[in-house]
This record gives structure tokens, sequence and C-alpha cells, in this order.
């Protein structure tokens, strides 16, 4: 076994941190001065880098489109609604909800900090990188911007049949920068990234990526709405002059009809024409080129790519068809196609970097979330069903402990029976009659 795989494994979180120095010794011993790691994003040479760099995807499209950002909006403000718990697991099933004192990391991450911020952030890096990464420290965690973290592997995933992860190294800065870096191992990170890169083992990759150039366009379409405005709201204008006009003549007339007539503050007013001047409507205007439905398409695309309904966010698209049912309906499309997998999702990645209690696992309490109460209606029938089934195999005879368990499990083999049968179920003649009530002598039967 390498001697930086093999370190890496045996040092435990009580002894010294790792130097970096015995690192980059280690590592070229490892890989004969072929270093291999991988951080958030494309390829150059040896080194998987963010597509368009994190810093460009937040800049240019998070905090600049007005679509991409409210849909992620509507992403995080449910998203930070749930609170962690821990589960019991009997048998495989998952039981009852419990909390510990192990949790208050995750309550309190940081400093002034609470489990929404956490929360939060990690779906704005999810959003923006593809990947969450944060380290616990003690009694806190510490989030990590995603560029500036590099998975180191065991061994380049085009060279070897396994590749495992050996560590996370993180620069302050990114890896260009003269910051040392730190070395974390597996169980002091927690990595999460919920949409896998195909071109990467251990990478995520951003929901943004696939629908960049709906992004490019939804931004030229509010650029060209801007510039209309900007223009005199009005369409395009093509004025021929008399050839007859010098030069000089008709650079000035271009530049007292550009002052006098364009920009949204000279909007219909008269146009005054000399002489020889000809002007022809050769543009549309936003009605003519149907500019909502050009727009509203892309918006949907973007949406759809964020798995949040058009309704939600209040896309046009969206509220065109909006109805109270269907609002329903898509709020309950959102909980269960795209909520409650990133809380699962999220709970799997967390879960490392806590003590986990024995036949438990790390979950999340989504009972308090008003987003989701419109489940409390099918969570009531099926509660009632449930209810009838216990009611009926208790009549069966089996212990009214072991139907309660084996319905909560869904496993039958739980049921234990007393041995006692209905009085339906009785062969005939085998009960005794209960005896007659003993005559008073000397008294006559009423």
């Amino acid at each position: 076994m390498s001697t930086l795989y093999q370190r890496l494994r045996n040092r435990t979180s009580t002894e010294q941190r790792y130097s970096i120095d015995d690192y980059l010794k280690d590592l070229h011993l490892l890989y004969q001065g072929h270093p291999y790691s991988v951080v958030s994003g494309g390829t150059t040479g040896d080194r998987e880098e963010v597509a368009n760099s994190f810093v460009g995807y937040v800049q240019q499209i998070y905090k600049s489109n007005g679509v991409v950002f409210a849909t992620s909006l509507a992403r995080l403000l449910l998203f930070t609604e749930a609170r962690f718990q821990w589960q019991q697991m009997r048998g495989g099933r998952p039981g009852d909800l419990f909390g510990n004192q192990d949790l208050e990391v995750l309550e309190r991450p940081w400093p002034n900090g609470t489990t929404g911020e956490l929360l939060a952030r990690a779906e704005q890096d999810v959003t923006a990188a593809g990947n969450f990464y944060v380290s616990r420290e003690g009694k806190r965690l510490r989030r990590h911007r995603p560029d500036w973290v590099e998975i180191v592997l065991t061994a380049p995933p085009d060279e070897a049949v396994e590749s495992d992860v050996a560590g996370y190294l993180y620069t302050p800065g990114g890896s260009k920068s003269k910051a040392e870096p730190r070395l974390y191992l597996p169980g002091e990170m927690a990595h999460w990234s919920p949409i896998p890169d195909p071109e990467a083992h251990y990478r995520g990759m951003s929901w943004l990526t696939p629908v960049i150039r709906e992004v490019q366009a939804d931004g030229a379409a509010t650029r060209h709405k801007l510039k209309y405005f900007e223009n005199g709201t009005t369409p395009k204008l093509a004025v021929s002059l008399s050839e007859k006009v010098s030069k000089e003549q008709f650079q000035a007339f271009i530049a007292k009809t550009n002052a006098e007539h364009q920009g949204e503050h000279n909007a219909y007013k008269t146009l005054f024409l000399g002489g020889g001047a000809d002007v022809k409507v050769v543009g549309a205007d936003l009605k003519q080129l149907d500019f909502k439905v050009t727009q509203g398409a892309g918006e949907t695309r973007i949406a759809a790519a964020a798995g949040v309904p058009p309704i939600i966010v209040g896309l046009s698209e969206g509220l065109e068809a909006s109805t109270y049912s269907n609002y329903g309906q898509a709020r309950r499309k959102m909980g269960d196609h795209w909520a409650r997998p990133q809380w699962r999702s999220v709970c799997a990645a967390l879960e490392p970097i806590l003590r986990r209690p024995d036949n438990a696992r790390l979950w999340y309490d989504d009972r308090d979330i008003a987003f989701l109460r419109e489940d409390e209606k099918d969570a009531a029938e099926i509660l009632s069903q449930k209810m009838l089934t216990i009611e009926s195999g208790v009549r069966s005879g089996y212990t009214p402990e072991s139907v309660v368990d084996a319905v909560d499990s869904g496993d039958l083999r739980r049921l234990k029976h007393t041995g006692l049968f209905s009085v339906q179920l009785q062969p005939p003649g085998s009960g005794q009659p209960a005896p007659a009530a003993k005559e008073v002598q000397g008294e006559e039967p009423a």
C-alpha cells in the first residue's frame, strides 16, 4: 500500500494534523511526481475545474438573471425548512424520529448560524457549482467554497481499475494562490453532490450547466426588451434622404434626430422631417414579435431543469394555467420529486461527520413545513386504513402489539397469535353453556 494512502487511513482525528509538506512528499512518491486531483468543474490538463469558473456562474448567472435567481430562491426557501433528526432502524425498516446532543452541531453549525443557513449555503453551492463541502472542526462546521477544494484520489481514474477518495485539499483563494493548503480526511469533510457528473467519479454537476444556452437566450431577450425602451419604444425606422444631402449634413441630421427622439423619455414625440426625407418602418414591436411566448418558453425550460414547476416560481407560462388544483399538484410534485430526494441525499452526505447512534440514520423532519400540508389529508386517509387493519387483526386473535408492529413495518411475519378465536370461528357445541341461576327454595319462580 502506498505511503500516502496508508498514512491517511491510519491517522485518527486525535493525532497531529497531516502537514502539507508531508502530503506533497508522499504524493510525489505515490505518483512519481504526477499527482492527480479533482475540483468542481471541467478538465484542464491533470486538474478538473469549474466550467466557466464558480465566480462566473455566481456573478453572470445567479446574480444577474432574474429567472435563475427566482427559481433558485424557490428551491432554497423550501429546502431550508427541514430539521435534522435521528431515525431508528429496526430490521431494515425506518422507525421513530429522535434527537440527541450530537445534532447540536447541525442546529448551530457556526457562531450565530442555524440549520436553515447551513442548508441555504448547501443549496447555493450546489446550484452554482454542483458540490457542497463542509468540514467539522470540534463543535462547529466550516463551509468551504467549492472551487477552492480538490478531491485527492488514490489513483488517476483513467489509469486504474479502482480509485478511491484519499482526502480533500482546501486552498483559500484557489490552487493558484500562495495560501497554505489544508488536508482533510474523508471522515472530516462532508461532500454533497446531488447531481453526479457523468464525466467524473466523485464530482457533482450544477443544474445550470445543461441550460446555459437558455440562460444566455433569456439574457439576450431581456437586453432586447431594454433596447426597445431605450430607443423610444417604437419599431425600428429607416430614414432615407435626398442624394443632394452632403455627408456633413447627413451626420448632423442623425445626431439631431437621435438626441430628440432616442430613449424612453422621448417616446411618442412627433418626428418632423425636412424636404427629401422618407421614413419607413422596418422593424416589429414586442407584440408583433410575440415576445412573451418567445421568452416564456426559455423560462419554463430553466425551471424544469431546476425541478421547480413554473407556477411555483410565478413564471408567465405557469400562471396562464394556474388554478387552485393545479397549484396543489405543483406543490406535491416539487415536494415528492425534488425536496424529499434532496433532503434524503444531504442527510446521507452529512452523516459521516457525525457520531451516529447504533441502529439509526440521519434523517429529516418535514412535519412542520407549511408547503407540504397538502399531504396531510392523504396521510390522514392512510392512517385511517391502518387503524382498520389493526382492528381487523386484533379481532382475528393477534396480539395488539404485534399487529401494530406488522402494520408499521409492512412485514406480516411479525404477527403473533394469542391462540384465541372469535365465537364465529368456534366449532358447533364446543362452548360450555353458562350455569343457570339456582332457584331459591320455598319460593315459586316469578
